[in-house]
């Protein structure tokens, strides 16, 4: 029981430290944030089940499928740059353009179901984002096979998924929660246009890394 606990704990203190670390997630969830605290949560949620996704597959060998089939890693590698690079075009194209602020219909149950399909796209590109960098899912396959014993028991097995959710869901909604307050909105929105090109050009530049690295084959 012992092991167990620390094993968990080891993983719980690794990842929190990966989570708070800049990187694509981190500019997905700030730029949302600042136009809609409700995205930003949504966008938040998706980064945990990202998270839960790469815990999942680590678990079950994702190291070891990349050690073995290289290729995977490489093909992985490429296509989530090349997604970076688009969310990077993107927000660069849109530095200009005012915010779309949706029309709030005056039936609450009509504004209750527009909230939902933006939270839905919100959340799906949160998740799209988070999967989109195999990095991390070397990180996640490093950081399980430092700390989990030869033989997870079954309890290990169901905590350390749901223990990782917490995390990037928590720390996420943290992001959405500070930069969706006033102050911080206000700022955005008087200096949109720089804010955005640099949100940009730095998604766009990790995205370039990737594809770069994929193409000279991983080194």
């Amino acid at each position: 029981m012992m092991d167990t606990t620390l094993a968990l704990l080891g993983i719980a203190g690794a990842m929190t430290v990966g989570a708070m670390s800049p990187g694509p997630s981190f500019v997905m969830v700030a730029r949302t944030a600042v136009t809609s605290r409700a995205d930003g949560l949504a966008a938040a949620l998706g980064m945990g089940a990202g998270g839960l996704v790469f815990a999942i597959a680590a678990l079950a060998g994702l190291q070891a499928a990349f050690l073995a089939v290289p290729a995977l890693y490489l093909a992985i590698k490429g296509l989530g740059g090349a997604y970076l690079v688009y969310l990077g075009f993107r927000i660069w194209r849109g530095a200009r353009q005012p915010l779309a602020v949706a029309q709030e219909a005056t039936d609450p149950s009509q504004r209750q179901q527009q909230g939902r399909g933006r939270g839905k796209r919100t959340f799906l590109l949160g998740l799209a984002t988070q999967v989109s960098n195999p990095k991390t899912a070397v990180v996640y396959a490093s950081i399980f096979a430092a700390f989990l014993p030869r033989e997870v028991p079954l309890v290990l097995a169901l905590a350390v998924p749901a223990v990782i959710f917490c995390i990037e869901t928590g720390w996420y909604s943290i992001v959405a929660l500070a930069l969706s307050s006033a102050a911080p909105r206000s700022a955005y929105l008087r200096y949109k246009v720089w804010i955005d090109r640099a949100a940009g050009g730095v998604m766009g530049l990790l995205g370039l890394r990737l594809v770069w690295s994929a193409v000279r084959g991983g080194h």
